[in-house]
């Protein structure tokens, strides 16, 4: 196993490459900040075209996992990691058990746990290596049942309740009943988030690369399916973007007909100038590391003992903090990702 690291690549703490000829394994873990305590973050695993492009990804991702942390009021810091590879072909249990000892070469700067392309399953192979991983253990519910650890429920419902709030804020409604949203994206939080908003009343246009999961959404949840290129235009209240980053950019802003976009997905602004020309459109965006805190504030809650009453009680101040967000951005006549930006770096930088 190769190990190289970087040291203060561009503002992050470390940067550390890993290649494993032997099973094929190609990662980068970025640490971005840790003055709020231990750098976690999920473990992507992507095709990415190159090795560039996937060092892109982790620097934005780990970067906004302090930013979400800080927002969220966790102790703890950003870091990230990604695996090179497309999880449905390159994915077996050398490659992850590799992937695990190479998060004990960090003794434990670095937490991991679940994120696009990988599974609880997939960290519990990991966790035979390294004691470095979180999101696995299963958490007994209020009705006595057990769950397992995957956060993608609490993800799911901090980012429906943080809908809420941007709903509450720019059109003046409590409830959602008969509310039109356009969800890019239906994966484990994004088909979560459309049961929970079908439950709500609301009507749903959906778009995911997966046939199978549209399919059940329309034929679950009476959404009706839109093709993925087609997504960004639907007239609608809510845009929900659940996929992959960078959708919200010069070619897409001018397409959308929603007032709000309220989504799970991770830096969804290709750039930040982009929340400007957003708020210069008159559309309300719900900063994404705030809006998706959910799964962060789970895992933490399963490090430091579980508690359903109490997390569900954190994952609720997601709407609070949206407010306040919405109410100083109106106030300061700035784009909303710009006060985020400020609340959170007034958390981190004062410890």
């Amino acid at each position: 196993m190769e190990i190289t690291s970087k040291k203060d690549l561009s503002e992050h703490e470390q940067v550390v490459f890993c290649r494993d000829r032997e099973s094929g394994l190609q990662a980068i873990v970025a640490i971005h900040n840790t003055s709020r305590g231990v750098a976690l973050g999920g473990c992507r695993m992507w095709p990415y075209a190159t090795e560039d492009e996937a060092l892109n990804d982790v620097l934005r991702l780990s970067k906004g996992m302090t930013y979400k942390s800080a927002m969220a009021d966790l102790n703890l810091g950003g870091g990230k990691s990604v695996i090179i590879g497309d999880p449905r072909k390159d994915k077996n249990e050398a490659l992850l058990r590799a992937m695990g000892r190479f998060l004990n070469e960090l003794h434990g700067d670095y937490v991991a746990a679940e994120d696009s392309g990988t599974s609880v399953a997939d960290l519990k192979v990991m966790a035979k290596e390294t004691p470095y991983i979180t999101g696995i253990h299963e958490k007994r519910t209020l009705d006595g049942q057990l769950r397992s650890g995957d956060p993608s429920p609490s993800t799911a419902l901090g980012t429906f309740i943080g809908l809420r709030a941007a709903v509450q804020h720019q059109l003046g409604k409590e409830e959602l009943r008969g509310l039109r949203v356009a969800l890019q994206g239906l994966g484990n939080v994004g088909y979560r988030l459309t049961e929970l908003l079908s439950r709500a009343g609301v009507k749903l246009w959906v778009a995911d690369t997966d046939a199978k999961r549209v399919a059940a959404a329309v034929r679950k949840l009476g959404a009706t399916a839109v093709a993925p290129e087609d997504i960004f235009r639907q007239p609608v209240d809510v845009f929900a973007p659940c996929a992959m980053g960078a959708v919200l950019n010069d070619t897409t802003i001018p397409q959308l007909q929603a007032g709000i976009i309220a989504g799970a997905a991770n830096n969804q602004l290709a750039e930040r100038r982009h929340g400007l020309v957003l708020k210069e459109r008159g559309i309300l965006y719900a900063p994404d590391y705030v809006i998706n805190a959910g799964g962060i504030i789970d895992v933490y809650f399963e490090q430091t003992g579980f508690d359903e009453v109490k997390l569900n009680q954190h994952i609720g101040g997601i709407y609070d903090s949206l407010q306040e967000i919405f109410i100083r951005a109106e106030k300061q006549n700035l784009p909303t990702n710009v006060i985020a930006d400020l609340m959170a770096e007034e958390r981190f930088t004062r410890h």
